[in-house]
C-alpha cells in the first residue's frame, strides 16, 4: 500500500465478510438477479426498437433507462461475484477510480432520466394536443443529451475530490466495490473539503431531480382532477403508474445512501442499502414498466405469439 497517496495503491474489496456462511448463497442470488437484470432491460430495449406501436418519446426514454440499468448493474454485480467467490478481490487505484467514476455516471444519469421521463408525462396529460409538437426527436435527443452531459460533470467533480484523498490507513475496503463512505473511512488526510463539495453536488442533482419530478407530477395531478370521469381519471394516471413506482424506489434509497450523514460511520446499513438500489432496482425497473404497461405486455404478447408460430405446434 502506498503510504503518501493513491498512486499505485491496490485496494482488497472485501465484499461481505460478516456473512461469511452466506458467500456461496450470495454468489448465486445475486447471479440470478445479474441475469435477470441484463435480460429484462434488454429485452425491453429489443422490444421497444422492433415494436412500431412503441416508438413514441416515452419508449425512447424508457430504453434509455433501461440500457442505463443494465450498464449501471454490470458496473458493480461482476465485481461482486468475483468478491463473493473467492471471500474478497483486489482492484488498482486506476482501476477502484474508474469503477467510481462509471458508477457517479450511471447513478446521476438515472436521476436526471427519470426527471426527464416526468418532464415527457407533463406535456403528455397536460398539453396532448401539443405532445407531438413539444417532444420531436430533436427535443428528445437534446433532453436525453443534457442529461448525460449533467452526469458526466457531475461524476468527473465526485471522482475528482474523492481520489484527490490520500488513502494510507489500510488496503482493506470494506465494501463490495468502490463508493464514497468506505473510501472516505480510509483517508488519512482532511476530508471535510471533499465532502462539503460532494454533498452539495449530490443535493444538488437530487433537489434539481426531485424539484422536476414534483413539479410535473403536481400539475399532472391538477389535470386529472379535472377530468370528470373517474375511468378517465384512473386511465390518465395509469401511464405515469410506473414512472412513480420507479422515482419512489430509487430516490428513496439514494437519499437515504447520501443525505442521512455520517457518511462511512455504518458501512454495514450501507451495504444493504447499496446492494437494493445498484442490484435489486435495476432488477425491478423492467418488471415494473412491463407489468404495469398495457402496451409493453401487449407488444411482448405479440413477439411471443409470432416465435410461437415460427417454431409450429
Amino acid at each position: 500500500m502506498a503510504e503518501n497517496g493513491t498512486e499505485g495503491t491496490e485496494f482488497l474489496l472485501t465484499g461481505f465478510p460478516w456473512w461469511p456462511e452466506l458467500q456461496r448463497v450470495l454468489f448465486w442470488v445475486f447471479l440470478v438477479f445479474y441475469l435477470l437484470t441484463l435480460g429484462g432491460n434488454l429485452g425491453i430495449v429489443g422490444l421497444i426498437q422492433v415494436d412500431a406501436h412503441l416508438q413514441t418519446p416515452m419508449y425512447f426514454f424508457l430504453s434509455h433507462l433501461s440500457l442505463l440499468d443494465a450498464c449501471y448493474s454490470s458496473v458493480i454485480v461482476p465485481q461482486m461475484l468475483v468478491a463473493l467467490r473467492s471471500g474478497g478481490t483486489s482492484v488498482t487505484s486506476g482501476g477502484c477510480a474508474a469503477q467510481f467514476f462509471l458508477f457517479s455516471l450511471c447513478a446521476c444519469l438515472e436521476c436526471f432520466l427519470l426527471a426527464v421521463m416526468a418532464y415527457d408525462r407533463y406535456v403528455a396529460v397536460c398539453h396532448p394536443l401539443l405532445y407531438a409538437t413539444i417532444m420531436t426527436p430533436r427535443a428528445r435527443w437534446g433532453l436525453v443529451s443534457g442529461a448525460y452531459a449533467g452526469a458526466l460533470i457531475i461524476s468527473v467533480i465526485r471522482t475528482g475530490c474523492t481520489f484527490s484523498l490520500s488513502f494510507c490507513k489500510s488496503h482493506h475496503l470494506d465494501f463490495f466495490f468502490c463508493d464514497l463512505p468506505p473510501l472516505l473511512k480510509l483517508s488519512c488526510t482532511e476530508t471535510k473539503a471533499q465532502e462539503l463539495v460532494i454533498y452539495l453536488v449530490a443535493f444538488s442533482v437530487i433537489t434539481i431531480s426531485v424539484t422536476v419530478i414534483l413539479v410535473s407530477y403536481l400539475f399532472i395531478i391538477k389535470a386529472i382532477l379535472c377530468i370528470r370521469s373517474a375511468g378517465g381519471r384512473a386511465k390518465t394516471f395509469s401511464t405515469c403508474g410506473s414512472h412513480v413506482t420507479a422515482v419512489a424506489l430509487f430516490f428513496g434509497t439514494l437519499a437515504f445512501m447520501y443525505l442521512k450523514g455520517n457518511m462511512g460511520q455504518a458501512l454495514e446499513v450501507d451495504k444493504v442499502v447499496s446492494v437494493f438500489y445498484t442490484v435489486v432496482i435495476p432488477m425491478l425497473n423492467p418488471m415494473i414498466y412491463s407489468l404495469r404497461n398495457k402496451e409493453v405486455k401487449e407488444a411482448l404478447r405479440k413477439i411471443l405469439h409470432r416465435t410461437k408460430i415460427v417454431q409450429g405446434p
